[in-house]
This record gives structure tokens, sequence and C-alpha cells, in this order.
């Protein structure tokens, strides 16, 4: 009679085990912000699948993906969700932060001229320069207008980044020094 109860015993926490870790496989696959052309409109449109939902969904052995936020809401919030599809399809390619490494890939910054390697975004993320010379930050941009932008901004690291926020905040304290050869800059 015990070893009835160990087998049961091992077999529920080996169902256990597969679900929970089928559910975390579900969150982190679809958790994020993601990009997606809208089926309705045709344009850019951010949206955050309810990635908890889907995993708990998961666990209990049924794939249902929906929306928890879209850019067009609430205005469209009643939509059919067909733009889910792309998201099964390429969860990893519409994803925001995959875009942006994408697009960072082989480019240099646009003041000091150093190349951008694998970015790290919970340090010192790069950020962009727009045509007044202003830097912004990713976190300013919103998703919807993210190839928008990335069509009318050049790259920029952290720390020019710094330096040139520092420099449009605080011109009165900076000194500019004559160019040289080392010191170059976009803007000529």
């Amino acid at each position: 009679m015990t070893y009835i109860l160990y087998a049961l015993a091992i077999l529920a926490a080996g169902v256990l085990a597969f679900g929970l870790s089928r559910a975390l496989r579900t969150y982190l696959k679809f958790r994020g912000k993601r990009i997606v052309s809208c089926p309705e409109t045709h344009h850019a449109a951010a949206v955050r699948v309810a990635a908890g939902n889907a995993a708990a969904e998961a666990a209990l052995g049924r794939e249902h993906l929906k929306l928890s936020a879209c850019s067009r809401w609430p205005e469209r919030e009643v939509c059919g969700q067909e733009c889910l599809q792309q998201i099964e399809e390429a969860p990893k390619a519409c994803l925001v932060s995959t875009i942006v490494n994408q697009w960072y890939q082989g480019q240099q910054c646009a003041y000091c001229r150093k190349p951008f390697g694998e970015l790290h975004w919970h340090d010192h993320p790069p950020a962009l320069v727009n045509e007044q010379r202003e830097t912004v930050q990713w976190s300013e941009i919103p998703a919807e207008k993210l190839q928008e932008t990335m069509k009318t901004h050049w790259p920029v690291c952290w720390n020019c980044h710094i330096a040139e926020t520092f420099r449009r905040e605080h011109g009165e304290l900076v000194v500019d020094r004559p160019a040289d050869s080392l010191r170059i800059s976009v803007y000529k």
C-alpha cells in the first residue's frame, strides 16, 4: 500500500513539474512588448501578450493567447486580435528588444564612432540622437513609432548620451576644445 502511495506521489510530482516547466517556457516565450502589423490598418502597433494567462493555460495543457495591451486600445479593444498569428509564427522576431538589438548591430556611435557590440539593457543602455542633436533614450520612444524613429535617428553610446545630455542641460559649464583628428563629430 505504501509503495502505491509513493508511486502516486512521484507521478503527481512529475506531472506538476512538467506543467510548471511548460508554464515557465510559455511565459518566457510570450512576455515583453512587441511590434506587429495591425491587420486592420496595416500600420505598426505595440502590443503585449497576456503572458501570465498563456502560462496558466499551458500548464493545463491548453494553448490560448490573448492580448493584455495594444497601442490602438481603448478605441479598438474589441478587435478580433488577428495580430496574434504574427506573434505565434515568430515570437522573438517581433519583440521590441530583438528589433532594437538588430538595428544596433554593425552600427557605430554617431559621436565617438565606437562600434556597438552586444547590448546590455540593464547596464548603460544605448540611446539615439535626432536631427536637432538631442539625444533621447529608448524609453522615451513609443514602441509603435519604433520603426519610424530608426529611419530618422542615429545610434549613440551611453557615454556620449550622458555627455550630450549634460551639454544640453548645463551648457554654461561646458568648455569646447577645437576639433582635432582625435575628436570628430557626426555634424560637420
